[in-house]
């Protein structure tokens, strides 16, 4: 599936550098699921002729051949793969890619890495001294990671948050307990300063980190609220819960909320709320 976004009012579209070290190649599969598109990074240091490539996105040749027309325009070679979860807007074209640049891919599932390595909480990726600090951000799915580059103050997150509106908990790989304790995370690194710019999976590079998250903190709590006054109306199933609480959501995004739905009432069920 794809990242089962439900998006929110219009805002600019992504592509170019993002920071002095992350450039954005946007894939060509704008979709209401997606938004503008899949943000494929490029990530290196200012003076080095090697970079990262972050969330090579679908499998798409002529969008592969254009990240690495960009990266060669930069004057860089990509050198390392690196996956923020394996759904296939992010990760379908990541096999095709490492043929393409002879590069290895890593990431946390081990169904999704070529080469040895995978990826782990604290692993810092090294590449033309460049350094990314993996955080482990489950919740979106099991596998979702952010990728911390401290050097520019910022986090590229994937799908865990989104540039624009609001991302799915994908149940039932996809857990709200993991997921809010992921949100709490990032609030960590933005609220001592670690982290001040967000670089996101889709959407626009969003430049107040803090209250991005505690937007999707707060908007979280607001929907759990609402799912759990549905449920003591009487709105027992998950369908019919979204058709009450999503009422004012494009019907063509109601599967994605019904997933995010999924998870809010087995955690209400876990927590003895319902």
């Amino acid at each position: 599936m794809t990242a089962a976004i439900l998006p929110g009012a219009p805002q600019p579209s992504v592509g170019g550098p993002a920071t002095a070290r992350a450039v954005c190649v946007l894939a060509p599969n704008p979709s209401p699921m997606t938004l503008d598109g899949t943000n494929t990074w490029l990530v290196s240091e200012p003076d080095s002729d090697l970079a990262v490539a972050i969330d090579p996105g679908p499998q798409d040749e002529a969008h592969l051949r254009n990240v690495l027309a960009v990266a060669e325009r930069l004057g860089k070679r990509v050198a390392l793969t690196l996956l923020t979860h394996g759904h296939p807007d992010h990760a379908a074209g990541a096999a095709r890619f490492a043929e393409l640049t002879g590069t290895n891919v890593r990431a946390l599932d081990p169904a999704l890495r070529l080469g040895d390595e995978g990826l782990a909480a604290g692993d810092v990726i090294t590449t033309g001294g460049l350094e990314l600090r993996v955080v482990p951000t489950p919740g979106h799915t099991a596998d979702s990671l952010c990728f911390q580059l401290s050097a520019d103050r910022a986090v590229l997150t994937g799908d865990t948050v989104l540039g624009r509106g609001t991302t799915v908990v994908a149940y039932p790989d996809g857990r709200l307990g993991d997921y809010l304790d992921s949100l709490r995370h990032l609030r960590a690194l933005t609220a001592d300063g670690s982290v001040e710019t967000i670089l996101p999976g889709h959407g626009p590079v969003l430049s107040d980190a803090r209250g991005a998250v505690e937007y999707y903190l707060a908007h979280r709590a607001h929907r759990l609220a609402q799912v759990e006054t549905a449920v003591e109306q009487g709105h027992t199933t998950p369908a019919q819960v979204v058709a009450h609480v999503y009422a004012d959501v494009d019907r063509s995004l109601w599967p994605a909320a019904e997933l995010s739905v999924r998870a809010q009432l087995d955690y209400l069920r876990e927590h003895g709320l319902i």
